[in-house]
């Protein structure tokens, strides 16, 4: 009998937006390659950029919030598995998929932690370096339950395993560690690519909706002119979807800063400039910008935030500053010097392949999954701490849930 993967999504995935849509899409490719059937579901709407699902043949089903018609689908459906998208989506029908299918393995994919990036958002807006009390917020609490709610949390960066496992103690049975998924890249792709030569101007790129993008524009908005200085003929074209009217009113040709909008192709964008500029000041997971800059040949200056969890032992894709005045002196280091652009851009390669192939985490992956689902009354029971979550905090999350119901009820 065919596995059945259940994915409830905060969103439906928008890979042309966002990093998050692109790892989904990662997930799904790898639960198909295992045969899975696979049904998605959302209470989102859909946008015109919402990647068509059923082209892949997955199912899927728009859902409602606080509404017992999620009980009978979910009912109908009988999952092995359901997959969290977010600790929110956790929340809100944890207990609801806990209460119909109990057999179902319960993952979380955290996307990156939130309550890590609000962390830093709070030191950053207040200019000093996170103390460890930034991370006890309610955010903190609730992402935390969550995860030992859950029979698993997929992490995607080696420093928030690192966080959950040694700063807070989570026992490493209950979390898996899988970053971007990538097919390997090849050394003949120097070959296919523009070069060095045949490029010309600085990128950014990333989703204005997402505050860290948004204060990286800014940060470039304020490093710009120093590079602007030395290399009059550049131009800083900056991409990204959801470009909102402050955003654009950053936009100003004599300046050679010029906001773009949503990129039709990132591809083609990413083979026509120089270097990738992101010196973002603050979040949390992997950065897919960062990431497809090395999939598309493209060097980059960014910040130790930004290559958080991808570089390893092996050499980075260009730079990584700490500070305004090298972040300059970098960006334009690299935009003049052909001999350090190449091997940045081999420096790019050697990483994807040798931390994000997917080949490297696909059967970890599985024999993890298979270990629980054959095992999954053990492993609920040495995860003790998990039903004292999923009892106390589901019942004050469940009784809310119902109330709003009957609420609406009589509306």
């Amino acid at each position: 009998m065919q596995n059945h993967l259940v994915i409830i999504g905060s969103v439906w995935p928008e890979p042309t937006s966002t990093a998050a849509g692109t790892r989904m899409l990662q997930l799904i490719a790898m639960f198909q390659k295992e045969q899975y059937q696979i049904t998605f579901l959302s209470s989102a709407s859909k946008s015109d950029y919402s990647y068509p699902l059923e082209n892949l043949n997955i199912t899927t089903h728009p859902i409602k919030l606080n509404d017992t018609s999620f009980d009978s689908l979910l009912s109908v459906l009988n999952p092995n598995i359901v997959l969290f998208d977010r600790f929110m989506i956790e929340e809100q029908f944890g207990w609801r998929v806990a209460k119909n299918c109990p057999n179902a393995l319960r993952i979380l994919d955290t996307e990156d932690l939130h309550f890590l990036r609000k962390a830093r958002e709070t030191a950053f807006k207040q200019d000093r370096i996170v103390q460890p009390e930034d991370y006890l917020s309610d955010i903190f609490k609730r992402e935390l339950a969550s995860i030992y709610r859950c029979d698993l949390s997929l992490i995607i960066s080696e420093h928030e395993m690192e966080l959950l496992t040694q700063t807070f103690k989570v026992d490493t049975s209950i979390l898996h560690y899988i970053p971007f998924l990538v097919d390997p890249i090849s050394k003949s792709l120097l070959n296919s690519i523009p070069a060095f030569s045949e490029r010309k101007h600085f990128v950014s790129i990333g989703n204005f909706l997402h505050e860290p993008n948004w204060q990286t524009v800014l940060q470039l908005k304020k490093l710009w002119k120093s590079i602007k200085k030395v290399l009059p003929e550049a131009e800083l074209h900056v991409y990204g979807s959801y470009a909102t009217e402050k955003a654009k009113q950053l936009h100003n040709v004599k300046e050679g800063f010029l906001v773009r909008g949503r990129a039709e192709s990132v591809e083609a964008v990413f083979h026509s400039v120089k270097v990738l500029l992101a010196p973002i000041p603050y979040g949390a997971g992997l950065k897919g910008k960062l990431l497809e800059s090395m999939l598309f040949g493209l060097p980059n200056v960014t910040t130790e935030i930004g290559s958080e969890g991808m570089q390893g032992d092996l050499e980075w894709n260009g730079f990584i500053s700490t500070t305004d005045e090298d972040f300059i002196e970098k960006a334009i280091e690299l935009y003049q010097d052909n001999t350090l652009w190449q091997q940045s851009q081999k420096n790019g390669i050697e990483l994807i392949n040798k931390r994000f192939e997917k080949s490297l985490f696909e059967n970890k992956f599985f024999t993890k999954i298979n270990h629980l689902l054959a095992n999954l009354n053990q492993h609920r029971n040495q995860n003790f701490l998990g039903q004292v979550f999923q009892h106390q905090t589901l019942q004050s999350t469940k009784f809310m849930s119902k109330w709003i119901e009957l609420k609406n009820s009589v509306q």
